[in-house]
């Protein structure tokens, strides 16, 4: 007769393939294709231009003529992905055991660089929802403003003033991104790997010149945002409030 084998009490352990499965989908769609989004509207303050900002502003203008529809997206879109991505990987982070001090392999210090550029990531994402976006704004942050109190354009000065208030917050910002975007282009070369799409030792090879060509790209238009911001003028005048088209086509 053969031996029973005891089902685990554990949904993790129960459903792991399809845990790690949504973990990995999760950190490419949507929370890739977010961030590269987000880095490159960030870095459209870099573009020149009179009023200074109005690139951005005209970025950060077109996200949010969703309306009411932008919490529950931002929500379900960004926020309900961010935390399930972030703490599933916070407990791989505390089972996993990194060897790359013993065995100087590549794949074992990628493996490493990618489990603490995430706990770097967690740490910096908390620390930049806390200071610019309004969930923060409850605990002394959430800086960031679209429109002053009488229609303004301030993305770009709400953004600029906090990351200029210390000498040590654009150093913060630049280890966040570069941290974020290795995460993301080592995450999608692994996940290429691992669901089965580069099998072969040369398509691993010409994917991983591709995902360290993204990186790149992304880091540069990530460290540029950062230089954007802590070089704007903060005594720049607020963007002239935009007239809606009916107004301005009845006068």
């Amino acid at each position: 007769m053969a031996a029973h084998v005891p089902e685990s009490t554990s949904f993790g352990d129960r459903h792991y393939f399809l845990i790690r499965r949504l973990h990995s989908l999760s950190g490419l769609v949507p929370l890739g294709v977010f961030l590269c989004f987000h880095l490159l509207a960030n870095a459209s303050v870099l573009v020149p231009g009179e009023p200074a900002g109005r690139e951005f502003q005209n970025s950060v203008e077109r996200i949010h003529a969703l309306g009411p529809l932008l919490v529950p997206v931002e929500i379900i879109g960004i926020f309900i992905p961010l935390a399930f991505h972030m703490l599933l990987g916070i407990q791989i982070w505390l089972t996993s055991s990194p060897n790359a001090q013993q065995y100087k392999y590549g794949s074992n210090i990628r493996y490493t660089l990618q489990r603490t550029s995430g706990l770097i990531a967690v740490v910096f994402i908390i620390y930049h929802v806390w200071q610019m976006h309004w969930f923060g704004a409850s605990l002394g942050g959430g800086a960031f403003q679209v429109h002053d109190e009488i229609g303004r354009g301030t993305a770009a000065l709400s953004t600029a003033g906090p990351i200029q208030a210390a000498w040590w917050v654009p150093v913060i910002y630049i280890i966040g991104v570069l941290a974020v975007v290795y995460h993301l282009a080592n995450g999608i070369w692994t996940s290429l790997i691992t669901w089965g799409i580069t099998i072969r030792p040369q398509t691993q090879r010409a994917a991983g010149y591709v995902c360290a060509a993204l990186g790149v790209v992304l880091a540069i238009v990530g460290v540029g945002a950062v230089y954007g911001f802590k070089t704007f003028d903060l005594q720049s005048e607020p963007l002239a409030a935009a007239v809606p088209a009916d107004v301005s086509s009845s006068h």
